[in-house]
């Protein structure tokens, strides 16, 4: 018997819903009840319907795209995070928004030189940092609050180069760290290389997809990492004095990192330099 595969597109008010084989298609309130869950990224459902020539765009048809892409591909059923974590990456979320409206307005305080705009952009940088810091209190009031998350804190920042921030992005964003194998872990964060080729033809290898906010803090990891970790310096410097591109270097140092520390996750052990 075929299994009942459903798409389920995803709305402000409300969830379209199609289900394969039956070829039924309603609209509800989605509650929880415990049934697997794939969560998939727009980009590929948009690629699957151009591949079998969908070209009609409505939340009922894109449930049945979805529904007949999951049938097709049968993508691997993760655990959804519990609520606690979710609560955790909405607070880390808005924490990176902050960050960035008080890069923004340092911007415009570069470029500014009328004061009463000048004026207006400090104030408003002066409430950023008030409420950054709340947001910091209360994040790390609940991650310190959680003996899980504390010991999952305590072991990634025995890595040198990992941060809190770092730390409780990746407790908040990337829950499956520990869990998965070196190249699935890769690939969730957007840091598993992939080459085109084509014959003889061979082009260079990229990285992309999965979790940007995770890969963001990655590299900013990385780069601190290739200072002040002499393991992954020392790594880093390999890689560039054996030709590579330095951006290259970086990613790989990032990938290297996000394996170390899934490792460390995995096996509960502290960081011990090499």
């Amino acid at each position: 018997m075929d299994a009942i595969v459903i798409g389920i597109d995803v709305s402000k008010d409300k969830l379209d819903v199609h289900v394969l084989p039956a070829a039924q298609a309603f609209a509800v309130a989605l509650a929880g009840a415990g049934l697997p869950v794939v969560v998939v990224n727009p980009a590929q459902i948009r690629a699957y319907a151009k591949a079998i020539k969908q070209r009609a765009k409505t939340d009922p048809i894109d449930a049945a795209v979805i529904a007949k892409f999951a049938r097709a591909t049968r993508p691997e059923v993760r655990p959804l995070p519990d609520e606690a974590t979710r609560q955790l990456a909405d607070l880390v979320a808005r924490r990176r928004q902050i960050v960035e409206m008080m890069a923004a307005e340092g911007q415009r305080g570069r470029r500014v030189d009328h004061k009463r705009v000048a004026r207006s952009i400090a104030r408003v940088k002066k409430t950023l940092e008030a409420e950054l810091a709340e947001l910091d209190q209360e994040i790390g009031d609940q991650v310190r609050g959680s003996p899980l998350w504390r010991e999952k804190e305590d072991l990634l920042v025995s890595v040198p180069g990992v941060g809190p921030v770092v730390a409780r992005t990746l407790l908040a964003e990337l829950p499956e760290l520990g869990r998965l194998e070196r190249r699935e872990i890769a690939a969730l964060a957007g840091l598993a290389p992939f080459t085109r080729q084509s014959g003889r033809w061979r082009g260079r290898s990229f990285i992309g997809g999965g979790r940007a906010t995770v890969r963001t803090v990655l590299f900013l990891a990385a780069m601190t990492a290739a200072r002040h970790n002499p393991t992954l310096k020392a790594f880093r410097d390999r890689l560039v004095a054996a030709g590579k591109p330095k951006m290259v270097a970086l990613i790989a140092t990032a990938r290297k990192l996000l394996t170390i520390l899934n490792a460390i996750i995995r096996d509960n052990r502290p960081w011990q330099n090499a």
